[in-house]
Order: C-alpha cells, then structure tokens, then sequence
C-alpha cells in the first residue's frame, strides 16, 4: 500500500504506543484521525504538530469502552475525511491486578476497551475499508501469548485481540488485511522501577528493552509492504516470548 494521501485513524492516539504510531503515519503523508478519551491535551498537541508540518490532522473524542461510540467512530471519521484506508486499533489499559484483587467492574473496564472495542470499531469501519480496500492493524501484547498472572485481566484480554485479529481476517478477506503486532518490552508500563527495567532486559535474548521505534516499525511493515499478510501476529519482543528458562512471570513484576 502506497499511504501517501490516504486516511488512518488510530484510537489511543493521545499518549504512548498510540502517539508514536499516529504521528510516524503522519511523516508518511497519510492524514490523520487522531483518537482520544482521557488523553485530549497529548491527542492536541500532535495534531498541532502534524499541522505545523503541513500535514492534515483532527482530534476525535470518543469512550470506546462504550460499544456504540467504538461503531460509530470509524463513521465519523469517513465523515470528516470523505474515506478511511487504513485503521489502528491501539487504545488499552494495563492494570496490573492478581486474579484475586480483580473486582467484576475492573474486569469489564478492561475487556471492554481491550477487546471489545477493537471488535466494534473494526465492524464501523468494515464498509469504508471495503470501500477502499484497506488495512487494519491491532495493538496486541505478549502478555496475550503467555500467561501474565499480575496482570490477569489485562493478559486474557490481549489474548482475546489475537483470536479477533484471526476472525477479522477472515471476515474481512479478501479486500481488507487485518493483522497484529504484539510488542514486548518497548515502551515499559509507568509504575515499573529500575530493578524491574533491569530484569526486563536481563531476562530478555536480546538483553535489551526494545523501542517504540520497534513497534512503530513493525507497523509500517505491515501497512506499506505486507500486501499478502493477514491474520498474524507479528510479535516485537526481543525474543521473550520465546526464551526457555523464565524465571519468574513477567507478571508477577
């Protein structure tokens, strides 16, 4: 796919992972759908930043843990833009929560932004991407391919993007690609200390934290040349997920 012209909203684009994404698609000269919820002042300032550079943005407020805010943003945005080609499922929580500490409300916040909204903004946005025959990208973790005990609600609901990273596919096949990527160690969660940082690149094959750049590079892989891929997951970890003597759970840091 040639993305010069063409149209991405990515959800969550206000801080983190999401911005990183957003404003790389930017320098790639696609225009950008700016997604947010509690993040309005990060989601702001780069679409101030990518109008600085002659670049097309817009904000779009939106709780996507709400199903039918998620269905109806896709909408919005083919809207405003007159088309969407390309989107960026990217808007999560990470909680770090045992199985015994998760209250029936925590699991739902979760799930709901995790999973359930990556479900309902892919269906808003199936006719457009049809239209145009465009891609989908979701932010899974390898928290969803190996068990995170700390982190269990969190963990089930990245395994959950995986599978519907699979049934999108198919769903979606043959004029829309819809694959993942699950990053490990590249953009480390706010609360982990410098022991915790340290046994993170200790642990890791590579024995290194990754990135943004690593995952931002793995989705612009997927969007520019991985015309013949769909349904995977590409995962950027370093090697994590594949390393034989683990220690103790990466969830249980």
């Amino acid at each position: 796919m040639n993305l010069e012209g063409r149209v991405a909203l990515v959800t969550g684009a206000g801080r983190r992972l999401g911005r990183a994404l957003a404003a790389a698609l930017a320098d790639r000269g696609l225009a950008l759908a700016l997604h947010h919820h509690a993040s309005a002042e990060g989601a702001e300032s780069l679409r101030d930043q990518i109008r600085a550079g002659g670049g097309r943005a817009d904000c779009f407020a939106a709780d996507l843990s709400d199903a039918g805010a998620a269905r109806e943003l896709p909408e919005r945005v083919a809207r405003a833009f007159g088309r969407l080609d390309v989107l960026v499922n990217s808007a999560a929580v990470m909680h770090r929560l045992r199985l015994e500490e998760t209250t029936p409300d925590q699991w739902n916040q979760i799930l709901d932004l995790n999973l359930r909204a990556v479900f309902f903004c892919t269906q808003g946005a199936a006719p457009a991407l049809r239209e145009r025959r465009g891609k989908v990208v979701n932010l899974a973790d390898v928290s969803g391919l190996e068990p995170w005990p700390g982190y269990a609600a969190h963990s089930i609901s990245k395994a959950g993007v995986v599978m519907l990273t699979k049934v999108l596919a198919l769903s979606l096949a043959p004029d829309v690609t819809v694959n993942a990527v699950a990053p490990g160690a590249v953009l480390v969660p706010d609360d982990y200390d410098e022991p915790a940082r340290s046994y993170l690149a200790r642990t890791t094959p590579l024995r290194r934290l990754g990135a943004p750049a690593d995952a931002v590079g793995a989705v612009l892989y997927l969007l520019e040349q991985g015309d013949y891929v769909t349904g995977t997951t590409l995962v950027v970890d370093g090697g994590r997920s594949i390393r034989v003597d683990r220690g103790e759970a990466d969830g249980d840091r």
